[in-house]
């Protein structure tokens, strides 16, 4: 197996690397077990420096990280510029409030002195996807990294050159060496580092058939994980929305990416009352998206990651016309190179499905009919994933009631589209994953959580 940079606009093959050899995997392990020694008894104020200069540098050569991010999975330009920035914002915001998230809790009890310390667990494993292939290492990697942990990094095989960059961003920032590392491994390489006794902790975002793998061999050996997998997200339009507005966000949440996000909007859930107008909205703007090269600005949708992830794409929608569903725009592979996937959107989506059921990982947006907000709520609970759902509508009261109460995802939102952000958690339920990042709680998660009683 050999890690490949394809450039999905063109199809062609620019770099190659081979996976590392057993004494080589041997050494690195080693080597993080080494650094985190080091860098666990670095100040936190140390360790702000690092994460600061990282996001320094981050912001200083953004054209650069958005140009290689174009070039292996297709992002366009101006998201790979906002992806990096991105990035620095989550290193500044961990190195600025990691002492107060990490500081001891003082607890009263019988004993002189009791209390909570934070401490690091030591090296956790990474296992990222390429979607965002920046994003999903630092939204990690900042707080394990500010908690006091080593990080090993298996990035996905067809982003290696973006996940050498991040290695070598962190070092020239000041990380010690071996704290942070790229490693090119097998699945079956990435399974025996999971067993390894100096890996205390796995990390996942992938699919749900990775995170079983994952949970399965790491609870044979009783580490902690945390499984960020996929997702369906629900959008409710209720009569009350501001329809304009509604498929205006819906449209950019489903567009985020070229349509490959876990939290980009995948079903439009939207009342019988006011369907034909926001139908007619969401394809206007789906159709206005401008479609081209990733290094060309102004592109709103690139090719898709990779050729199998546009065919699968394609089969999905063909699949979904087959069992009923009607297609208004797109849902045709267009005669051009590279692995493009045309804005596409589906009506009169049922249950049965992959439109309904399935993740569409693509520009495909899916419209679904409902006849009141009870029938909405139903539909938008029916999937095996909770990871985001939103609901539009003028009665901010209700949304709220509906986002907190009625819908089964990690993260809900009200007259906007999901997104994550460092000052708050995310995550999923049920075959979304479990466990947070970001916020308080995306620190805590790789840390040992030390009672200490003095008496």
């Amino acid at each position: 197996m050999r890690y490949v940079s394809i450039d999905p606009h063109t199809g062609k093959q620019s770099h190659s690397f081979p996976t590392l050899e057993p004494g080589e995997l041997r050494d690195a392990l080693a080597g993080s077990e080494r650094a985190f020694g080091i860098w666990r008894r670095t100040s936190l104020e140390g360790r702000a420096r690092v994460l600061r200069g990282a996001a320094s540098e981050l912001r200083r050569t953004a054209n650069e990280h958005a140009v290689l991010m174009a070039e292996e999975m297709g992002k366009p330009l101006e998201a790979g510029r906002a992806e990096a920035e991105k990035c620095a914002w989550v290193c500044d915001y961990y190195a600025e409030h990691a002492a107060r998230f990490l500081a001891d809790e003082p607890v009263q009890t019988d004993a002189a002195k009791s209390y909570v310390s934070y401490r690091p667990l030591g090296p956790v494993l990474a296992i990222m996807p390429w979607n965002f292939p920046y994003w999903q290492v630092f939204r990690f990697a900042a707080p394990a990294l500010m908690a006091g942990n080593a990080v090993l990094l298996k990035h996905a095989p067809n982003v290696p050159r973006c996940a050498r960059r991040l290695e070598q961003l962190l070092a020239d920032a000041g990380l010690p060496e071996g704290c942070f590392q790229s490693l090119f491994l097998t699945d079956q390489q990435a399974g025996a580092v999971i067993r390894n006794r100096r890996v205390r902790g796995v990390t996942l975002t992938g699919s749900v058939r990775a995170g079983q793998a994952v949970a399965r061999q790491a609870g044979a050996r009783i580490k902690k994980t945390v499984l960020e997998l996929g997702g369906s997200d629900p959008y409710l339009i209720l009569e009350d929305a501001d329809v304009e507005a509604a498929a205006s966000a819906c449209v950019q949440s489903r567009l985020v990416n070229s349509g490959q996000s876990c939290i980009a909007a995948k079903r439009f859930i939207v009342l019988a009352a006011v369907r034909d107008e926001f139908v007619d909205a969401v394809v206007e703007r789906m159709r206005a998206a401008q479609v081209g090269s990733p290094l060309q600005d102004g592109t709103d949708v690139g090719p898709q990651a990779r050729e199998d992830l546009r065919d699968k794409l394609h089969d999905q929608v063909r699949d979904s016309l087959a069992k009923g569903a009607r297609c208004l725009l797109g849902g045709e592979v267009p005669d051009r190179p590279g692995w493009y996937y045309p804005p596409t959107v589906l009506v009169d989506v049922k249950r049965g499905m992959p439109a309904y059921g399935e993740e569409l990982f693509g520009p495909v947006a899916s419209i679904l009919t409902a006849r009141d907000r009870r029938a909405a709520i139903r539909l938008a609970n029916d999937t095996s994933f909770g990871l985001g759902a939103a609901v539009f509508t003028a009665d901010l009261a209700e949304g709220e009631r509906i986002a907190r109460d009625e819908l089964h995802a990690g993260c809900c939102f009200v007259n906007t589209f999901v997104r994550s952000d460092p000052r708050l958690p995310f995550g999923g339920v049920m075959d979304s994953g479990y466990g947070r990042e970001l916020g308080r709680l995306g620190i805590l998660e790789f840390v040992n959580a030390k009672t200490v009683w003095v008496a």
